[in-house]
């Protein structure tokens, strides 16, 4: 058996997030879709992050196990080809056996992206948060510097999710940027994330820039180990997974470099080609 390594990206607009689901379309089930016609043989691939329905990827990493011995740029040139095209695989590496896309993470960056004018955007409905009150965000970074650090997240956990699993996770920063045309971004970089955990972050940040959550009130929400304590749930569709690292070592074994992906792409820049001024 071979373990390949996939580094994907993916507009999540159209489909209901990674995990396969009964009648509707997901990531998962579309790649394994396209392996399997390739490969001829039962396929399963997992990925370091479940994202939600409409939520993005610039670095989504999956692996799967497989008996072929296709050679990796064939599937890659294969599967591009038959997936639709806002999925796409980046590159397709032979791994170590005892990779895991998801346990053998040591850190994940998120990007959640609002859009701050009083007037939406046909360019960027599809991949920023619409908000169209004024945000104080000085004060918004205030109230995130207390979600930096080892804490229990159960208050940024959606109802219902992971039960049984701990909640306590690692936060190495939490850092909001103003940029250009009204755009605001939201970067959240820890060991691990819990379900929905940087939307529900992001929609109480949004509140206490609003003025609805007072910038203490944070210490509190965690506390309170309760998801009512905490704000709003951001839409998915702000939401990016921005890339996930691994130990060096699986890095080298198989030939990679890490490279850390660019949004928005270079030469193709909503702030330059969509301000609306």
């Amino acid at each position: 058996m071979r373990t390949l390594r996939l580094d994907l990206e993916y507009d999540g607009t159209n489909y209901h997030g990674w995990q396969v689901q009964p009648n509707a379309p997901t990531i998962q089930q579309t790649l394994e879709e396209a392996l399997q016609s390739i490969l001829a043989e039962p396929v399963r691939v997992t990925g370091a992050g479940r994202t939600d329905a409409g939520v993005h990827a610039l670095g989504q990493v999956g692996h799967l196990r497989t008996e072929s011995d296709r050679e990796v740029g064939a599937l890659l040139r294969g599967l591009n080809s038959l997936i639709p095209e806002d999925v796409v695989v980046r590159a397709v590496r032979e791994v170590p056996a005892e990779f895991h896309a998801r346990k053998s993470a040591l850190r994940k960056r998120y990007e959640y992206w609002i859009l701050n004018d009083p007037t939406p955007s046909a360019f960027h409905h599809r991949y920023r948060w619409h908000v169209r009150y004024g945000l104080d965000l000085e004060r918004m970074r205030r109230a995130a510097s207390v979600l930096v650090g080892k804490h229990d997240f159960a208050s940024f956990q959606a109802s219902g999710g992971d039960p049984g699993r701990h909640t306590v996770r690692h936060l190495y920063f939490v850092e909001i940027q103003e940029l250009a045309g009204g755009v605001i971004r939201i970067a959240v970089e820890g060991n691990a994330f819990l379900r929905c955990m940087v939307r529900i972050l992001a929609g109480t940040l949004v509140d206490v820039g609003r003025g609805r959550i007072r910038e203490d009130a944070v210490l509190g929400i965690l506390a309170a180990k309760d998801r009512r304590a905490a704000g709003r749930t951001a839409p998915g569709k702000g939401l990016f997974l921005k890339w996930v690292r691994y130990p060096e070592a699986f890095e080298q074994a198989s030939g990679g470099v890490f490279e850390e992906p660019e949004w928005p792409p270079a030469g193709a820049s909503p702030e330059t080609l969509f301000d609306k001024s």
